[in-house]
């Protein structure tokens, strides 16, 4: 139970890839929009910028088209939300101090911890509206955990479908600085490359893992082992 609770802790002697020293890098694109289907809905993705994001996910939420939001503006595009930080902020030996958490379409940190927040910085932090047809690129992204270190590229865009301007969802855009905050902050990106080019690797989550197969090969044992009556003498 301990490990389960504890199980998204980052680890305190992670080995960081060089692309989390860096900011994102962007340049502005002259691509036309484009129309892409997926889930028999037809989307107009308007690409503004090239994208390349290094990140450690810090906070995740896997979207369905069949459910809240997504379904009443028939959004089968937006996989996922996906919160990363990078430099100081990822380096941070005080992050295990700070709450993340995500919401249907934010990333929200807290902590009580004076030193913990003195050493966080909300310009190296995002959260990252992810869609993509590609479902490659998707299955890669449901795989993520708290921890991961992460490579995305893709385009800045805006998105929007017929369907989605029928049923109020109108036109979806994106944030293109790093330091603004509040709604129209995150990142829509249209993401053309995923990589997980780290995977967390937290001793927390080994010892769930570890004592979840302990646990269920005892069940299994106690189940296939033959029934003997007891009885005192």
């Amino acid at each position: 139970m301990v490990a389960f609770w504890n199980r998204n802790d980052f680890a305190t002697n992670i080995v960081f890839d060089p692309g989390l020293e860096r900011e994102p890098v962007q340049r502005a694109v002259q691509i036309a929009p484009f129309e892409t289907e997926f889930n028999d809905v037809t989307y107009r993705v308007e690409p503004e910028y090239d994208y390349d994001l290094y990140g450690m996910v810090v906070s995740y939420q896997h979207h369905d088209g069949d459910s809240m939001l997504h379904k009443a503006w028939n959004d089968h595009l937006n996989m996922a939300d996906v919160c990363v930080v990078w430099q100081d902020t990822a380096f941070s030996p005080l992050l295990n101090r700070l709450d993340f958490w995500n919401g249907q379409f934010t990333c929200n940190v807290k902590t009580n911890d004076n030193a913990a927040w003195a050493q966080f910085r909300m310009d190296q932090l995002s959260n990252n509206h992810l869609i993509s047809d590609d479902l490659a690129i998707r299955k890669q992204i449901s795989d993520i955990k708290i921890g991961d270190q992460i490579r995305v590229q893709g385009w800045l865009s805006a998105y929007s479908s017929s369907a989605q301007s029928n049923k109020g969802g109108g036109k979806r855009g994106t944030s293109t600085v790093r330091t603004d905050t509040g709604n129209g902050a995150c990142e829509t990106i249209f993401v053309r490359e995923f990589d997980i080019i780290e995977a967390a690797s937290g001793g927390w989550r080994k010892l769930m893992y570890l004592s979840s197969s302990i646990y269920l090969a005892a069940l299994t044992v106690y189940f296939w082992l033959p029934y003997r009556p007891y009885g005192r003498r």
